[in-house]
């Protein structure tokens, strides 16, 4: 099994075991071990502290000290609705570039294939250039 479905199963498999009704969302990213760690976003009362889907997988991937490889997240609007695939917001991918450039995340598409991106293709301009790092 290739690694994006590996990936998009194991998301889809959380969701649907913690988001058994309504809406629902994970994430599932590889490390450069071939670990798979996946996690959702927090429960919270306030919006305002609320983190994206990835953010307890990367967590993890930095507690065993892991270069994250790739990083896919799902969603689902509710338990009978055909799950999306969705890019990283611009805070993930400020987050996933501690592992550099070459990481690759997947990408939003109406076909909802995986398909992954660098850091480097989904951000050409990265703020780094401008003190001559390469993303």
């Amino acid at each position: 099994m290739e690694i994006g479905e590996k990936l998009y199963n194991e998301a889809v498999k959380l969701v649907n075991e913690r988001y058994p009704l309504g809406w629902g969302g994970a994430a599932a990213i590889r490390t450069e071990t071939g670990r798979i760690i996946t996690s959702i976003s927090p429960d919270v009362k306030n919006d305002a502290l609320a983190l994206c889907m990835e953010v307890g997988s990367y967590l993890e991937a930095q507690k065993y000290n892991e270069k994250v490889t790739h990083s896919l997240c799902v969603s689902r609007e509710s338990e009978s609705s055909k799950f999306k695939i969705l890019t990283p917001c611009g805070v993930c991918q400020e987050r996933l570039v501690y592992w550099g450039g070459d990481v690759l995340a997947a990408v939003s598409n109406l076909d909802q294939e995986v398909i992954f991106k660098t850091l480097r293709e989904l951000q050409p301009y990265h703020w780094l250039g401008a003190y001559g790092q390469n993303l």
